[in-house]
């Protein structure tokens, strides 16, 4: 790669032909600010639409220049601290704060808003409105999110990563100068359009202009009835995220202290989506097998994620046969602890709430869909229960640690992994391989290399032999990849028997509802981390080697897949839908 040489407040930098100031700057130990610009990790996408300026820099004649798109060339000198590009910067920045919402104590971003952050570095403190900004009603039309426009500063995050990113195309920016503005494609309530609810838009909204709908109210609702028998699961992801939401850094695993942190608010009991991932397994492996061997729709697609299975719903309804029938890890743990728990314990149905703590914004749609209504009640993200926790005073990081309640507390490591891109594969791969063969896979190859990872296209494809009988799978995150997969299914070019398919990028470990976090750093990568060492450590890394689901099966779901009461509450069917 060829190198030009340049300065940057007068120290000599060396960078490549074709990176930006702001790239060269980074290196150099200077972090010039910037709102619209940002890389998205795990996806090679850069959005880049140059609306904030905040970037600005003094070149060597005298130019003022956005330094997140300005190249470098050879001899360039760039001058940060001039007070030219400061008073750009600053002129910049007074006009995004112009007419913008002064309510930051109340704000869902308070605290976590990159705006207001940016100001406080800037050392603004005053604001002169203009009075021209038009007042919008808040869009809550939304099963998981809030738009709220009147705080939007038009960064163009939102509407890049809906389109670049997850090929949903639900916002689109329109107008120019002081009449610029991001919309819903087709003028409808966000609730009206493709919207896949992966609340992506959300994580990347630097000031609250799209948020998480607030669920808290309805928990502490349940919590505080005294007639109320309130239980709760917890999503693999949510031990990946917890931590950073009380200024871990992150990787830290905190299910023990959480687990008792959930005693403490008042839950009665708590249990492990991984339990219900490992059912999911069974049914899904059996489901995959049946496909393989006795003949039916290939390839397979998997169902855990609701963001996509509302994609495929939207955009590929002629193809909703390849999608698994199986539910969701949330949905069938629902699904199960509203008819087995109650019958098993001796519980009154009407009293029972179960609430769920997941990573993924979808999830609260999800639980809205008809054909799964009355399994949860509720849905919290890592976020809201986080502010619960605050809420209530408990001190986390300090808490001794606890397990989960049995019956529907024990995990397998394939389980722990379902939260990262292509865990659920590799855990349907370890329980496929060994229903086929009757053979036991050596611990020493129960995880397969080629499916791991996020570098290159976003689809990762292997061949497994099943003693003799070739599988050919393949393993995507983000919905444009999902799409790219669908239409060779669609043309008849698909050379896979199993698909796996995460919508947000790296998987549930970076889902909407998931602390906030710079897209350019290696959070998604450190999360992951936690799922596949726990996964390595434990002593049961196959799902059907899961003996409390042993005992549940044994005792009331009746043979995977098969079973009355395993087909009746653990499968579902999909519709084609018309939105937007």
């Amino acid at each position: 790669m060829e190198k030009v040489n340049l300065t940057i407040n007068g120290v000599a930098v060396q960078a490549e032909k074709g990176e930006t100031i702001a790239q060269a700057a980074d290196r150099t130990g200077f972090k010039i600010p910037r709102i619209c610009y940002t890389e998205m990790q795990n996806t090679g996408i850069t959005i880049k639409p140059v609306t904030c300026r905040v970037c600005e820099v003094e070149v060597n004649d005298g130019k003022i220049v956005a330094a997140c798109v300005a190249p470098v060339r050879e001899g360039l000198e760039v001058k940060i601290n001039s007070k030219l590009a400061q008073d750009a910067r600053r002129k910049r920045m007074e006009d995004i704060l112009a007419d913008h919402p002064l309510d930051c104590l109340t704000c869902v971003r308070n605290m976590s808003c990159q705006l207001q952050t940016l100001a406080q570095e800037m050392g603004i403190r005053e604001i002169k409105p203009t009075g021209l900004k038009p007042v919008y009603e808040i869009d809550e039309s939304s099963y998981s999110l809030v738009r709220d426009q009147n705080k939007c500063i038009y960064c163009r995050r939102c509407d890049a990563v809906c389109s670049e990113v997850q090929a949903v195309h639900a916002l689109e920016a329109v107008g120019k100068g002081p009449e610029a503005m991001v919309v819903t494609t087709n003028g409808a309530p966000l609730g009206n359009t493709k919207c896949t609810y992966c609340g992506q838009c959300a994580a990347v909204c630097p000031t609250g202009a799209i948020s998480i709908k607030d669920d808290t109210k309805k928990a502490w609702e349940a919590l505080h009835d005294p007639n109320k028998h309130v239980v709760v699961q917890i999503a693999p992801s949510v031990r990946t995220g917890l931590g950073e939401a009380f200024g871990l850094p992150a990787g830290e695993n905190l299910v023990g202290k959480l687990n008792t942190a959930l005693r403490l608010l008042g839950f009665d009991k708590v249990f492990t989506t991984n339990f219900a991932a490992d059912m999911t397994i069974l049914e899904e492996a059996t489901e995959l097998v049946k496909r393989v061997t006795k003949g039916g729709t290939l390839p397979m697609i998997t169902s855990c994620c609701p963001a996509w299975v509302k994609f495929a719903e939207d955009e590929f309804g002629d193809l909703l046969d390849h999608v698994s029938s199986c539910k969701s890890p949330q949905q069938m743990l629902g699904a199960v602890i509203r008819n087995y728990y109650p019958e098993k314990f001796g519980i009154e149905k009407s009293n029972l709430v179960s609430i769920s703590i997941m990573p993924c914004t979808a999830k609260k749609f999800e639980i809205k869909r008809e054909e799964m209504a009355g399994d949860i009640d509720i849905v919290l993200t890592t976020q809201e229960i986080s502010k619960m926790i605050k809420e209530s005073a408990i001190d986390l990081l300090n808490l001794q640690e606890s397990g989960f309640d049995s019956v529907m507390g024990e995990e397998s490591g394939a389980g722990q992994i379902f939260g990262v891109t292509g865990g659920v594969m590799q855990a349907a791969l370890r329980t496929a391989y060994e229903t086929v063969t009757g053979k036991k896979l050596d611990n020493r190859v129960l995880t397969f290399e080629p499916l791991m990872g996020f570098e290159g296209s976003g689809v990762k494809e292997a061949t497994v032999d099943l003693d003799g009988l070739e599988v050919k799978v393949a393993v995507a995150h983000e919905l444009r990849n999902a799409a790219k997969l669908m239409a060779d299914i669609r043309e008849g070019k698909s050379p896979y028997h199993f698909i796996e398919i995460m919508a947000c990028p790296g998987g549930c470990v970076n889902g909407g509802g998931q602390p906030y976090h710079t897209f350019s750093s290696d959070t998604v990568s450190k999360r992951s981390s936690v799922l596949y060492s726990e996964d390595e450590k434990n002593v049961i890394r196959r799902s059907h080697d899961n003996e409390e689901l042993k005992k549940l099966y044994d005792e009331y779901l009746g043979e995977p897949y098969y079973g009355e009461n395993a087909h009746k509450l653990l499968h579902t069917t999909y519709k084609p839908r018309n939105n937007g």
